[in-house]
């Protein structure tokens, strides 16, 4: 009996956590200023996101819109729908995770990101270049996936 305790507090009963899966629950989607909504979720002990709504999905042509402001030509074609725009968020203590990347579709820029989850459904990004007193803070709300326009 005071084995499987021991086994169960040190993670060993029932397989081995992932980092990301230890520093509180950011995994589900997450509405960043009403306009879009990216998926967390975790990448090999990591958090990841990929976008899974836009507000406006279509260009003025009506086409969904694409990747047009990559600054590699070869991957301007992507459709926005799904892309993957965080990546290699590592834990950094109890819900904080730390050096990961962001890359903006809409500048075509690519930043450093840190993510603070502040309260159950409240996610703070802090995206910059270089020194994180010189970005942007975010805050993200976690909703339900819908199934109208605009979700990918």
């Amino acid at each position: 009996m005071k084995i499987k305790a021991i086994l169960l507090a040190c993670g060993l009963g029932g397989g081995l956590l992932a980092p990301a899966a230890m520093a509180g629950a950011p995994q589900g989607v997450w509405l960043i200023d009403g306009e879009a909504a990216v998926q967390i979720f975790d990448c090999e002990g990591m958090l990841c996101g990929r976008v899974l709504f836009l507000e406006a999905p279509d260009d003025p042509q009506g086409a969904l819109k694409r990747d047009k402001r990559n600054p590699d030509q070869a991957l301007r074609e992507r459709e926005l729908c799904g892309l993957d725009v965080i990546w290699g968020l590592r834990p950094t203590g109890s819900d904080n995770w730390d050096g990961g990347r962001f890359y903006n579709p809409d500048s075509g820029q690519t930043y450093d990101v840190k993510m603070t989850l502040t309260a159950p459904d409240t996610l703070e990004a802090r995206f910059y270049q270089g020194a994180s007193f010189l970005g942007q803070t975010k805050m993200l709300s976690r909703i339900a996936r819908g199934t109208s326009k605009g979700w990918c």
